[in-house]
């Protein structure tokens, strides 16, 4: 099975590099083709956050570990953790968007690629954010003044935090960044060398393309729905079903739709009432990123625990 999965993913990092190169040339030929905000957060709503949609499932595991007969008790901590994360971003957006940053690239550089790490040891935590800084570098370095609009737009305010960023811009230190994360992913094409190791490379290729033709919010939008939670969603249906991955996709699938639902219900909510005192689009930034942040933590959070104790 484990042979199929990875020829799934294989598969999967080709396709995508595919809608990569073609959304790219489609979007940037046709000038008047704009794919909006809106088609952004539905995206995000229904592919994107599908993915952590088993947490409920992974809290039962973990309150039987830690021999907690209230399940009830998962799920507030879950929700008091998102919820504090929004009520501490509104009362310090700078740190939190910072820490925010920092975390969701260890994330992404983590989950894309531990399925072909074998050897884990503490020195991968280190690897894993600097590969996944990809995704904060690209857009920084290709779109640099959108970007930065787009943290204005989640109340970042502070003049000294935008200076660091000019500066880091103009001393050619994102091309720094993105040379390192490129180094990374040879390491970790070489490490445990194995043909199936090239999708590292289309993978980080695809996300460079992305970035470099299309704006900010729809080249993560494309990367953060197709490539980072199908990839996940992929190991979720693998955990389900280790034999017939398709019995696996339609548990994976009923599974996952009831808190897919409920969060998607909390940001529509959100969105209707930042609607009121912002603009459509900058709400929808509003809620897409800081509701990430507050899914985020409480998610890896989570996953942490449980890889912990499972061991």
């Amino acid at each position: 099975m484990n042979n199929l999965i990875n020829k799934i993913n294989f598969y999967h990092s080709v396709v995508f590099f595919l809608l990569s190169g073609s959304l790219s040339i489609i979007i940037n030929r046709f000038e008047s083709l704009i794919i909006s905000p809106v088609i952004c957060l539905l995206l995000i709503l229904s592919i994107g956050i599908s993915h952590g949609a088993l947490d409920n499932q992974k809290g039962k595991r973990l309150i039987q570990l830690y021999n907690i007969k209230n399940s009830y008790l998962f799920y507030l901590i879950y929700s008091m953790i998102g919820l504090s994360i929004i009520v501490f971003w509104l009362y310090f957006p700078t740190t939190s968007l910072i820490v925010f940053l920092i975390v969701a690239s260890y994330h992404f550089g983590k989950e894309d690629i531990d399925f072909l790490i074998k050897n884990k040891n503490a020195s991968n935590l280190i690897l894993y954010f600097l590969k996944g800084t990809l995704i904060i570098v690209a857009p920084l370095m290709f779109h640099f003044n959108e970007t930065v609009n787009i943290f204005k737009l989640l109340l970042i305010q502070n003049e000294n935090f935008f200076l660091l960023l000019g500066f880091i811009e103009t001393k050619q230190i994102l091309h720094f960044a993105l040379l390192t994360s490129l180094l990374v992913n040879i390491y970790f094409f070489i490490n445990n060398f194995k043909i199936m190791n090239i999708l590292i490379f289309i993978d980080f290729f695809s996300i460079v393309a992305l970035n470099y033709f299309l704006s900010p919010l729809i080249a993560f939008t494309i990367y953060f729905c197709f490539l980072h939670s199908f990839r996940h969603s992929i190991s979720l249906i693998n955990e389900l079903d280790a034999k017939d991955f398709k019995n696996g996709t339609h548990i994976f699938v009923k599974r996952a739709m009831p808190l897919t639902f409920l969060t998607a219900i909390l940001y529509v909510a959100s969105l209707y009432i930042l609607s009121n005192y912002y603009q459509l689009n900058d709400a929808i930034l509003k809620v897409i990123f800081i509701g990430l942040a507050s899914l985020t933590f409480p998610h890896i959070f989570l996953e942490y625990l449980l890889e912990k104790n499972e061991k």
